[in-house]
């Protein structure tokens, strides 16, 4: 089999479909808009003012756990997907600097599973556990006809709060700002349904595979402690989460006009269960596009202030430099190659 036929179209997403879509939503919000002059369409979480209060502001992200759910069934293994649902709203909100304050979740299902759904529930508060903020509540939807037998699917909303003059919205990254890399717990929540091709197509069994039974399911990491202190420290001019798109996607929606952020891809420390999908037949630039390739979150900021931020984290999350702000007109350039091993 080709190499080229292994691609994340191919197996039912369309990134360039999405952006679209996208493109047509931020459009269509303007009729609704208030005055609050952040761009919310298109970043990571949205920014709201708070009435007859100057200073506070409320912050909104809502995201799924997307097809990783099919494994989880696969599996019959249920008590971590909850932690990657509230990962992927949370670690958006402390993008632009907020805290979460609370969480809610909706579960949509074939017919009530009441083992199932207590594991899900507790991958979510343990999530929120770690995230400092509380589940409020949420809905459970039964709806035998629309769900085939055993199948569900979870989506989660996060608010949190911000001080106007603690928001990160880029506009203090400067040339010869560093790119800081902070490693990923794994694949997160983002790629499965190439993935799930890859083992459909090499008819590959998880269920006796170890490897892929522990990595498939590793949960996404949480990282809105690190964050919030360093945002608390005034030690970052701006940072990303990465998630579907990759680097080159999610790092560009917080550059500003003029600048760019180049950045080395030999520079990457990968991790074995991206190495593994590498040896299966995809590009390059295939995984660039669909995973984290090993890097869960980017930082930019000062050179000078690099050691101070590397003690926030643990030795399992140490952070290392990939790149640097230039001077150029593309938002992003990524040069040479990751060493896939």
């Amino acid at each position: 089999m080709k190499t080229k036929s292994l691609t994340y179209k191919k197996s039912g997403v369309n990134i360039k479909a999405a952006d679209m879509f996208v493109k047509y939503i931020a459009s269509r919000v303007k009729e609704t808009k208030k005055s609050v002059n952040f761009k919310n369409i298109g970043g990571f979480g949205s920014l709201s003012k708070i009435p007859n209060n100057k200073n506070l502001f409320l912050a909104a992200s809502t995201d799924g756990v997307g097809t990783k759910l099919e494994i989880a069934n696969q599996l019959n293994k249920f008590d971590t997907i909850g932690i990657d649902l509230v990962a992927m709203s949370v670690n958006d909100l402390i993008v632009q600097g907020a805290k979460p304050y609370f969480f809610l979740d909706y579960i949509s299902i074939d017919r009530i599973n009441l083992k199932k759904l207590k594991l899900i529930i507790s991958g979510i508060v343990n999530g929120c556990k770690i995230a400092g903020c509380e589940l409020l509540g949420g809905e459970t939807a039964e709806m035998p006809g629309t769900y085939s037998r055993n199948k569900f699917d979870l989506a989660g909303f996060a608010i949190g709060f911000i001080n106007k003059k603690k928001i990160i919205i880029g506009n203090k990254i400067k040339k010869n700002n560093i790119i800081i890399a902070i490693p990923s717990s794994g694949l997160h929540s983002n790629g499965f349904s190439l993935i799930r091709n890859i083992l459909k197509k090499r008819k590959i069994s998880i269920i006796k595979n170890n490897f892929l039974k522990k990595e498939l399911l590793r949960p996404t990491k949480i990282y809105v402690d690190e964050i919030l202190r360093l945002n608390e420290k005034k030690l970052i001019n701006a940072c990303a989460n990465i998630t579907g798109g990759g680097l080159k996607d999610n790092i560009k929606r917080v550059i500003p006009k003029g600048l760019c952020a180049e950045i080395d891809l030999n520079k990457i420390k990968t991790k074995k269960i991206f190495n593994w999908i590498k040896s299966k037949g995809v590009s390059d630039s295939e995984m660039h596009m669909t995973f984290n390739c090993g890097v869960g979150f980017c930082l930019i900021a000062k050179e000078d202030n690099f050691k101070l931020i590397k003690k926030y984290f643990n030795k399992k999350y140490q952070p290392y430099i990939i790149g640097k702000i230039i001077k150029a007109k593309n938002p992003v350039n990524l040069k040479n190659r990751i060493s896939w091993t």
